[in-house]
C-alpha cells in the first residue's frame, strides 16, 4: 500500500510540473538560462581543474601518500582512514559536489568501507571560499565584512559534523585495517606512492584521458541537475507552492524568534543555494544578522539541488544516501547557531568601531582581497569560452576511444 501511494504520489508530482512547464512557458526558458549561465560560467571552469587533478592524484598513487600521513589525524577524529582527508581539503577547495565524487571513487577503489564512505561523506562536502567571500558577501550583501563570519561558521560547522558523524554505524561496522608496521610514517607513505604508482598499467596519456571524461561527463550531469532545479524552483514558485510552505515555515522561525519574511527565501533556498541566498539578502525591512543565519543555514543544508548530485554520484556505489542527508540538516543548523555566537566578535566589533584594530577585525577586510575579485571576474569573463573548448576536448577524446576498439 505504502508503494503504491508513493508511486501515485511521484506520477501525480512529476504531471503538475509537467503541467507547469506547458503553462509557463517563458518563465520556464529564463530559468533554464539562469542554470545554464550558472554551471557554464562558474561551476564548470571552477570545479574542472580539482577533479581532473584528483584523478590524476588518485592515480599515481599521491592520495595514497597523503592517506598514510593523515591516519593519526582522521582515523581518531571521524573514523575514517587517513585518504579521507584528501577528499575533506579538496571538498572545501573546491566546493560542492567535489567531496562526495572523491569520497566515491575512494570507495570504488576499496581505500575505504561503505560505512566510513558515508560518515566521510557527510563532512567532505561544503561551499568553497570563492563563492562565500565573493558571491554571497560582495555579490548578493555588497557587504566583504561577512565573508569571515560565513566562512567560519560553515567551515566550523562541518568539522563538528564530522565529528558528530564519527558516530555512525556500530562499533564492530568493518573497517579499513590500520598498520600496525613499527615504520617512519615518512618511509610507509613513500613506500604505499610507490606501490601504487607501479600497480597502475595505464600510460599517462591515458589515465590523463581518462581523467578528463570521467571529470566531464560528472560536471555534465551537475550541469543538468543545476538547470532542472532552477527550472523546478521558478515552476514551484509560480504555482505558489512555495508560498504555502513558507507559511507554515514562518510559525516555525517564530519559535527562534526570527523574522517570517525569511519563509520564502528559506524554502528556495532548501531547493537551491543560490537563489535562496540571493533573496534573503535582498530582504530590506529586516535586520542583517537574521538574514546572514539564514544564509549560513541554507549553504549548510546545501540545497536539494546539490543533494541530488550527491544522490546520484553515490548510486554508483553502495555508500548510503541517507546519512548524508541527515548530516546536511544538522549541519545547517550548527552553522547558524555558530553564526550567531559569532556575530559580535567577528563582525559587530569590527563594523561598529574603526578605531578598534584586534586581533579578529585585522583578519575582516575592509575590501574584497584583489585575489577574490580577479578570479571572480575571470570566470564570469572567460568561464564560458574554457567550458565551451573543454567540451571540444572532451569529444575529441571521447571519440577517440569509441574509435580504438574498431582500428
Amino acid at each position: 500500500m505504502r508503494s503504491r501511494f508513493k508511486t501515485v504520489t511521484i506520477a501525480a508530482g512529476i504531471s503538475l510540473l509537467t503541467i507547469a512547464l506547458i503553462y509557463f512557458p517563458r518563465e520556464s526558458l529564463e530559468a533554464s538560462r539562469v542554470g545554464l549561465e550558472m554551471w557554464w560560467k562558474i561551476v564548470f571552469p571552477s570545479l574542472l581543474p580539482f577533479l581532473i587533478i584528483s584523478e590524476l592524484l588518485i592515480g599515481f598513487g599521491v592520495v595514497k601518500f597523503i592517506g598514510v600521513l593523515f591516519e593519526p589525524l582522521m582515523r581518531p577524529l571521524f573514523r575514517v582512514p587517513g585518504v579521507g582527508g584528501f577528499a575533506w581539503a579538496m571538498g572545501m577547495a573546491s566546493g560542492f559536489p567535489a567531496g562526495a565524487k572523491l569520497a566515491a571513487r575512494l570507495r570504488q577503489e576499496g581505500q575505504i568501507t561503505r560505512i566510513e564512505g558515508e560518515r566521510l561523506v557527510s563532512f567532505a562536502n561544503a561551499s568553497n571560499p570563492l563563492f562565500i567571500f565573493a558571491a554571497i558577501s560582495v555579490g548578493f550583501f555588497e557587504n566583504p565584512g561577512l565573508g569571515i563570519v560565513l566562512a567560519v561558521s560553515h567551515y566550523v560547522g562541518n568539522f563538528c559534523v564530522g565529528l558528530i558523524m564519527r558516530f555512525h554505524g556500530k562499533k564492530d561496522d568493518e573497517h579499513t585495517p590500520k598498520d600496525e608496521e613499527k615504520k617512519s610514517i615518512i618511509f610507509k607513505a613513500l613506500q604505499e606512492l610507490h606501490r601504487t604508482r607501479i600497480s597502475e598499467k595505464r600510460p599517462f596519456g591515458q589515465l590523463l584521458g581518462d581523467a578528463v571524461t570521467t571529470s566531464i561527463h560528472t560536471l555534465l550531469m551537475i550541469g543538468g541537475f543545476i538547470i532542472l532545479f532552477s527550472v523546478f524552483n521558478k515552476l514551484l514558485s509560480l504555482i505558489n507552492f512555495i508560498a504555502i510552505i513558507g507559511a507554515g515555515l514562518s510559525l516555525f522561525l517564530n519559535l527562534f524568534q526570527l523574522p517570517s519574511e525569511l519563509s520564502i527565501p528559506l524554502i528556495s533556498g532548501i531547493f537551491e543555494i543560490t537563489t535562496g541566498s540571493m533573496m534573503t539578502s535582498e530582504l530590506e525591512q529586516i535586520d542583517l544578522l537574521p538574514k546572514v543565519i539564514a544564509v549560513s543555514f541554507i549553504l549548510g543544508f546545501c540545497g536539494l539541488s546539490v543533494q541530488a548530485q550527491v544522490a546520484s554520484i553515490l548510486a554508483e556505489t553502495d555508500v548510503s544516501f541517507k546519512p548524508f542527508f541527515i548530516a546536511r540538516i544538522i549541519h545547517g543548523f550548527i552553522a547558524g547557531f555558530i553564526t550567531f555566537l559569532l556575530w559580535n566578535p567577528l563582525y559587530l566589533k569590527n563594523a561598529g568601531s574603526q578605531e578598534t584594530l584586534g586581533v579578529i577585525s585585522s583578519f575582516i577586510p575592509e575590501q574584497t582581497p584583489v585575489w577574490i575579485e580577479k578570479v571572480w571576474n575571470g570566470l564570469l569573463t572567460h568561464g564560458p569560452l574554457f567550458t565551451i573548448f573543454s567540451l571540444l576536448c572532451y569529444i575529441l577524446v571521447y571519440s577517440s576511444k569509441l574509435k580504438s576498439p574498431r582500428t
